[in-house]
């Protein structure tokens, strides 16, 4: 979870800034003067310094999601809409001919929801149907549990449990005509929620690099990830640098590989199994550096190789969804926006 940015004085002036943001946009970008006044905006409101590194790093972003698009099309939607209503009815245990036979009756537009899926172009023509039809079918909110599936939105495909999240700790500050949900569909509210999930929070890295490592994997993967590294050296047990430290449900109980690997060594790093899941719980904050455990394994794990380990590392996660089509990783995904953010820097 992002916290508060540090609040420091801009390098620039309000008009320099947007001549630099503006002079940075790629040349084909349409409206430059629309996209430049709510980047500023994004920067200013959050109190982050849009030095040409940082706004390079977001721009960066926005043209690998989105290639400044505020709602892009997206080919094939209409078939991968089926494909996830489809394996909701079968998880539900709906039959499909039922769950198909629902979706045949007209929606609050006229049309029938079928013919809206197969017609949508855009992720916020599909978010409309599904609100619908939760809203208004009863199998609707049995089959999405209230849940829309349109979880990542807007120009740089932020996803809705971050701009919730976010919202409810540092107050939105546009008019919010719908939902923060629906917000992210707009440009200034997908930039806004974008730039503080790539740069309202410190994290102990050297290149920008890893912030969009963790742009796509969660704020403080790279992190967390070389911190795994470190517990493979001291225990001697292989992990999976993904950057997730602690099992799903979180629980002592239901101790991931991560906190089996750190309970294996608990003797030399002296922290009792209580001591390492408390500090472990701390996975998503600045404050984990700062826990005696993450002191430890690193201090140990430096001294056993002899030399200081990297304390960023990009995780090793395979993307999985139903826009994606053929292998991708985070590697990747942070490879191919860095390199967009060092043309960008050239510019």
């Amino acid at each position: 979870m992002s916290e508060p940015p540090t609040v420091a004085p801009p390098s620039a002036s309000p008009e320099e800034s947007r001549a630099l943001i503006e002079r940075l946009l790629p040349k084909t970008v349409r409206d430059r003067q629309g996209w430049t006044t709510d980047i500023y905006a994004g920067f200013a409101t959050q109190a982050i310094d849009p030095t040409t590194q940082n706004v390079c790093a977001v721009l960066a972003v926005i043209e690998q999601e989105s290639s400044f698009s505020v709602n892009p099309t997206i080919p094939g939607l209409g078939t991968m809409a089926w494909k996830e209503i489809d394996s909701r009815a079968a998880h539900a245990g709906m039959p499909r001919l039922l769950v198909h036979g629902a979706l045949e009756v007209s929606s609050r537009t006229g049309r029938s929801y079928s013919d809206r899926i197969d017609a949508a172009r855009t992720e916020k023509d599909l978010s409309d149907i599904y609100e619908d039809f939760i809203g208004s079918v009863p199998l609707g909110k049995r089959l999405f549990e209230d849940r829309n599936p349109i979880r990542t939105r807007g120009p740089m495909q932020v996803t809705v449990a971050y701009a919730t999240q976010y919202a409810s700790v540092r107050p939105y500050p546009y008019p919010v005509k719908v939902s923060i949900a629906d917000e992210l569909f707009t440009r200034r509210g997908g930039v806004y929620f974008g730039i503080a999930h790539l740069l309202a929070y410190s994290a102990p890295y050297d290149r920008y690099l890893y912030r969009f490592a963790d742009f796509n994997a969660g704020q403080y993967s790279s992190r967390n990830a070389a911190f795994q590294a470190a517990v493979s050296v001291i225990s001697g047990i292989p992990l999976t640098r993904d950057g997730a430290l602690l099992s799903r449900d979180g629980s002592a109980k239901g101790a991931g590989s991560t906190e089996t690997a750190l309970h294996a060594v608990a003797g030399r790093l002296h922290l009792s199994d209580r001591e390492i899941h408390n500090a472990l719980e701390q996975e998503r904050s600045r404050e984990f550096e700062r826990t005696q455990l993450y002191r430890a394994v690193f201090d140990l794990a430096d001294r056993t190789q002899r030399a200081p380990l990297p304390r960023a590392i990009v995780p090793r996660i395979d993307l999985h969804g139903p826009k994606i089509s053929r292998k991708l990783t985070t590697a990747w995904y942070a490879d191919r926006v860095n390199g967009r953010f060092e043309r960008c820097e050239k510019r």
